[in-house]
C-alpha cells in the first residue's frame, strides 16, 4: 500500500484578502465550475483540536467521483493533511477518546499492515436493492467495510471483512467497541442452494432480508491486525448483538454504555409504506430490542444527549406526531426511560418533545453541544442561519453569523468548539472552526478547496418577492450576471429547484444540479423561484401544493415571471426555463401552460404519474401528494399530469435522464421526448448510462448535461 505524502495545505485563509478589490476578475469557465470540491461532512474531535473533512470531487481520468478524508490539526498555525487517498472513503467518526478515526470504504482490500509513522494512502436517491453477491460471484463490486486509522499515524486497515456492505456503524462510549450493521449473512451452503434453484432469475420481493447488528472488540482486532499473517475471518473478534427484519440506516451508542439506538428503513430502500421506519433501542450487552418510536415519518440523524436519557432525532419526510404529511424538517428528542403505558418493550411509543416548536422555518441540520443544548441550522426565506436552544422550553436564539447558508454542524464533546461548512453567493463553500456556537462570525477557514472561485468574477444576487393570485407572498432569488447587478431588461433563465421540499437561497454550489452561478456567468439572469411547496416559509406554505402538485406551484412561478417582466427586470422576448427532478416536473407542466418560454431544459421529470408510481421508489409519497392511490384519486392523477394538455406545447425542449433512475422513472424521459418529437417540436434526449437519479457515478455525465443545456438555451432562447 502506498504511503501518505506529507501534503500541507494553508488552512487559515483571511477572507479580506480573498475578496480584495483588484484587477477585473475573469469569468468562471465550464471546466473550472466542475472542478469545484463539495465538502460532504466535517467531524470535530472530542477535544475540539482537530477536524476530519470529507470531500467529494471529480476524477476526470478515472471517470468517477472520489470521496477523500482530510485531517485538520489546530497546531502551528493550522495544518490540513490528506488522510486517505483511495477515493472511496466516507462517513468518518472519531473514537470518544480521540485516538482513532473509523470510516466506511469500498476500496479494494489490501493486506493488513501494522501501525507505522505516516497516515495511509488509502456523496442528490435510493435505488432498488441489488443482490449480486447472492447471484453471481463474478461481480467485481467491493462491499463497503469499516476501516480504522490511528490519529498518531499509521496505515488504515479494514476492521470488518464481510461479503455484505456495512450499512451503518457506531463507537461505544469507552472506545473499546465498534458496532456495525449488515444484511443478514447467508451461509455458503444457502447461497449455493439459492443459485442452484434460481440461476439468474430475480425474485423481486422474496429475496429481501433484514440486517444483523454486530460488535467488534477493538483490542482483539488490533492484535489480529498486528500479526505478520492475520488469520482470515473474524472469529473471536466479532459478536452478534441483535437483528431486525429491516435495514439499519443509523446506529448510535449511549454515553453510559447501556443502549444502542438505531433507525430502520425498508430492506429494499423502497418507500412503499411507513411501517419499516422506526427508532429502536437494543440493550447492551445483551441486545434485547424494544421499539423507541414509530411515526409516519422517515427518521434520520440520531444523537444521544449527554445524560443518556434522551435521544435526539429529525426526519426527512412525514410526521412523527400525527398522520403523514410532508411538513418541514424538525428536531425532536425522546426520553428512553419514560416507559410507554405498555412498557418499554411494546405498545405505544415513548413520548417525544419537539425542539424549536415555535420556529416557523425548517431545521436543515443540527448538532448536540457539550452541555446538551441544541445548535441548529434554521432556514427562513433565502437564509440558513445558526440558532441555539438550551432546552425544548427555552428561547430559540439566532446567533451572530455571516449572511449565507450554514450546514454540517459538528460539536466537540469536551470543548465549546464547533466545526461547520458555510457559503454564500459570493463566498465558496469551505470548512470552518469556531471557538463556540456564539462565535461563528469569528470562525476560521480550515480549508481552501474552492479558492479558485474567489479569483473569479462571481454573480451577485438578491431575494425577489411577488404576490400570487390568492394573495400569498412568494419569494425567490435573482442571480445576476457578473458586473450587471441590478441591470434591467435581461434575458432570463427560470431555474426551478427539486424536492419539492427544498429551497434556493444565499449559497454557492457548483455541480450539475446547482448551476445557477455558471448560467449567470454565461450572461443569464437566473430566477430561482421558491414556489408553494418550498421549505423555509412555514408548514402551510410547504403543504400548500396538495393535491395540486404542479398547477399550484406552476401559477406561483408564472406569476413571478410576469412580475419580473412588469418590473422591467426580465426581457419578455428572451425567457427560458429548466429544472431537474421536481424542477423537471414543473418544467414539463409549464411548457403546456404558456408559449412565452423560448427554450426549456428538463431533467428526470415525470409527465404523468401512474407509470411513475409503479416504477419509482417513493410510491407512498406519490400517493400522499396526489390525495390517494391512482384508483382512489383518478382526477388528480390526470389533471396534474403534463401529458394530457401536451398538444399546446411549442417550446423547444432538451431532456436528460439517468439510465437506471427509479426516483423518477427513466421511462418518463422517453415519454417526454416522444411526445415532443411527435408534435414536431425541436428536442434532444440524453441518457446517462449506469446513472441513477443523482448522476453520481461519472462526472463527465453531469458536465456534458450542463454543457449541452447551456448550448440549447443559447440556440433557442439567447438570440
Amino acid at each position: 500500500m502506498p504511503k501518505f505524502r506529507m501534503l500541507v495545505v494553508a488552512a487559515a485563509i483571511p477572507w479580506s484578502i480573498c475578496f480584495a478589490i483588484g484587477a477585473e476578475k475573469p469569468l468562471l469557465t465550464l471546466d473550472e465550475f466542475f472542478n469545484s470540491v463539495d465538502i460532504a461532512a466535517v467531524e470535530i474531535s472530542p477535544d475540539g483540536r482537530a477536524v476530519v473533512v470529507e470531500t467529494f470531487r471529480a476524477d476526470w481520468e478515472q471517470n468517477r467521483f472520489r470521496s477523500d478524508l482530510w485531517l485538520y490539526r489546530d497546531e502551528g498555525g493550522g495544518l490540513l493533511l490528506q488522510l486517505t487517498q483511495s477515493g472511496h472513503d466516507k462517513d468518518p467518526e472519531w473514537s470518544p477518546n480521540g485516538r482513532w478515526i473509523a470510516f466506511l470504504s469500498d476500496r479494494r482490500p489490501a493486506p493488513a499492515i501494522s501501525e507505522g509513522k505516516n497516515f495511509t494512502n488509502s456523496r442528490p436517491g435510493h435505488g432498488r436493492e441489488r443482490d449480486d453477491e447472492d447471484v453471481d460471484d463474478k461481480e467485481e463490486k467491493t462491499a463497503a467495510q469499516v476501516y480504522l486509522i490511528s490519529t498518531a499515524g499509521g496505515e488504515a486497515f479494514a476492521l470488518t471483512h464481510r461479503e455484505e456492505d456495512v450499512h451503518a456503524f457506531a463507537w461505544s462510549s469507552d472506545s473499546r467497541t465498534i458496532y456495525f450493521a449488515t444484511r443478514t449473512p447467508w451461509s455458503k451452503e444457502k447461497k449455493e442452494a439459492y443459485k442452484q434453484e434460481w440461476k439468474d432469475v430475480i425474485q423481486f420481493r422474496e429475496r429481501e432480508r433484514g440486517d444483523e447488528i454486530f460488535s467488534i472488540d477493538l483490542n482483539r482486532a488490533l492484535e489480529r491486525n498486528a500479526q505478520p499473517s492475520p488469520p482470515s475471518g473474524d472469529a473471536g473478534v466479532v459478536s452478534t448483538v441483535s437483528s431486525t427484519p429491516y435495514r439499519v440506516h443509523e446506529l448510535t451508542a449511549s454515553p453510559d454504555g447501556r443502549w444502542l439506538g438505531f433507525i430502520t428503513e425498508p430492506p429494499s430502500e423502497r418507500h412503499e409504506s411507513m411501517e419499516p421506519f422506526s427508532i429502536y433501542l437494543a440493550a447492551l450487552p445483551g441486545g434485547q430490542v424494544s421499539l423507541l418510536h414509530h411515526g409516519e415519518a422517515i427518521y434520520e440523524s440520531i444523537h444521544w444527549a449527554p445524560d443518556s436519557e434522551h435521544l435526539f432525532f429529525s426526519f426527512l419526510n412525514g410526521s412523527v406526531d400525527g398522520p403523514y404529511q410532508d411538513a418541514q424538517p424538525r428536531v425532536y428528542w425522546v426520553n428512553v426511560s419514560a416507559a410507554s403505558p405498555k412498557g418499554p418493550s411494546g405498545g405505544a411509543p415513548h413520548a417525544i418533545t419537539r425542539w424549536a416548536a415555535k420556529f416557523a422555518g425548517a431545521l436543515t441540520n443540527y448538532a448536540v453541544l457539550e452541555d446538551g443544548s441544541l445548535l441548529a441550522a434554521g432556514m427562513t426565506g433565502t437564509e440558513v442561519q445558526p440558532y441555539t436552544q438550551s432546552s425544548p422550553t427555552a428561547e430559540f436564539l439566532k446567533q451572530p453569523a455571516w449572511a449565507g447558508t450554514y450546514q454540517h454542524f459538528s460539536a466537540a464533546t469536551h470543548s465549546d468548539r464547533v466545526a461547520l461548512v458555510c457559503s454564500s453567493l459570493e463566498r465558496p463553500a469551505e470548512a470552518y472552526l469556531a471557538e463556540g456556537p456564539d462565535k461563528l462570525e469569528q470562525a476560521r477557514a480550515i480549508t481552501a478547496f474552492n479558492k479558485l472561485f474567489t479569483q473569479r468574477a462571481l454573480p451577485q444576487g438578491k431575494p425577489y418577492r411577488w404576490t400570487a393570485d390568492d394573495g400569498v407572498t412568494v419569494e425567490g432569488m435573482l442571480i445576476y450576471p457578473p458586473g450587471r447587478f441590478g441591470a434591467p431588461h435581461l434575458r432570463m433563465l427560470t431555474l426551478i429547484h427539486g424536492g419539492p421540499e427544498d429551497a434556493d437561497g444565499n449559497h454557492l454550489e457548483a455541480d450539475w444540479y446547482q448551476w445557477a452561478a455558471l448560467a449567470a456567468s454565461n450572461g443569464w439572469l437566473v430566477f430561482e423561484p421558491n414556489y408553494r411547496g418550498s421549505i423555509g416559509y412555514g408548514d402551510d406554505f410547504a403543504l400548500g401544493i396538495i393535491p395540486h402538485i404542479v398547477s399550484r406551484p406552476g401559477k406561483d412561478i408564472l406569476e413571478g415571471v410576469d412580475a419580473l417582466v412588469k418590473d422591467g427586470i426580465a426581457d419578455p422576448d428572451h425567457l427560458t426555463l429548466g429544472g431537474y427532478s421536481y424542477g423537471g416536473y414543473m418544467t414539463n407542466w409549464l411548457i403546456t401552460q404558456t408559449t412565452r418560454f423560448k427554450a426549456a431544459v428538463s431533467g428526470a421529470g415525470a409527465v404523468e404519474h401512474v407509470a411513475n408510481w409503479g416504477n419509482d421508489d417513493t410510491s407512498y409519497d406519490d400517493a400522499y401528494f396526489l390525495g390517494g392511490l391512482p384508483w382512489q384519486a383518478e382526477r388528480n392523477w390526470n389533471t396534474e399530469a403534463a401529458i394530457w394538455p401536451f398538444d399546446k406545447v411549442r417550446t423547444p425542449t432538451h431532456v436528460v435522464g439517468g439510465e437506471e433512475d427509479i426516483r423518477v422513472y427513466v421511462g418518463e424521459d422517453y415519454l417526454l421526448e416522444r411526445a415532443l418529437h411527435t408534435q414536431g417540436i425541436p428536442t434532444s434526449l440524453l441518457i446517462f448510462p449506469g446513472e441513477g437519479h443523482d448522476l453520481d457515478k461519472n462526472p463527465w455525465h453531469g458536465k456534458i448535461k450542463v454543457r449541452e443545456e447551456l448550448k440549447w438555451l443559447e440556440k433557442y432562447g439567447g438570440k
